[in-house]
């Protein structure tokens, strides 16, 4: 079973990523917690999403007794995953991935936002795809950006050996995360 569930990552890694992420944002009464603010993202991260989750965000404005972000996501943008992540911490999401639920590839930029973290799911890791080439580094030098996943993860109280975990596994290829990796990366 887990040799299938690796192979299907590994296929859902292979896709275009040519679609906007799907991002759901819902405020709803819980019969015991209250208020929350729910956000769901799946499918893949590109950009345009980060304004789509702002939006979702500011047009839910009050006091909610918690906020959580729901991901099951196969990736896909880096930088876009990124400036999401930031606003996600900058709010006060907690992060799950639920028992039916994928995070892989750029999306593990997402569960690192979380304040406190829940992985119920799969976490697959991978190094980022770039149009111009496969390295960070390329994509970086081609938006005049900085790329520094290693100094994310520690913005997010992550453990930034999961940057270089991540640029071991070449973006054809996926790696799900033990339990004990998760614990150790600081991601559960």
């Amino acid at each position: 079973m887990p040799l299938l569930r690796t192979a299907l990552l590994c296929l859902a890694a292979t896709l275009p990523l040519t679609a906007l992420a799907k991002v759901e944002v819902e405020a709803a009464q819980h019969k015991t917690l209250g208020a929350v603010l729910a956000v769901k993202i799946s499918e893949d991260i590109a950009p345009g999403d980060y304004e789509a989750l702002l939006k979702g965000i500011r047009a839910n404005p009050g006091t909610f007794t918690r906020k959580i972000v729901l991901l099951d996501s196969i990736g896909g943008s880096a930088p876009e995953a990124i400036r999401m992540g930031r606003l996600l911490r900058e709010t006060g999401f907690d992060a799950l991935v639920p028992s039916t639920g994928v995070c892989q590839g750029s999306c593990v930029y997402l569960l690192a936002a979380g304040q406190k973290r829940t992985v119920k799911g799969h976490v697959g890791l991978h190094r980022p795809y770039f149009p111009s080439g496969d390295s960070a580094q390329a994509h970086a030098q081609q938006r005049n950006t900085r790329y520094d996943p290693a100094a994310y993860f520690r913005e997010m109280n992550v453990a930034s050996q999961l940057a270089s975990e991540m640029q071991r596994i070449e973006p054809h290829r996926m790696r799900v995360l033990s339990a004990q990796e998760l614990a150790r990366f600081k991601l559960n």
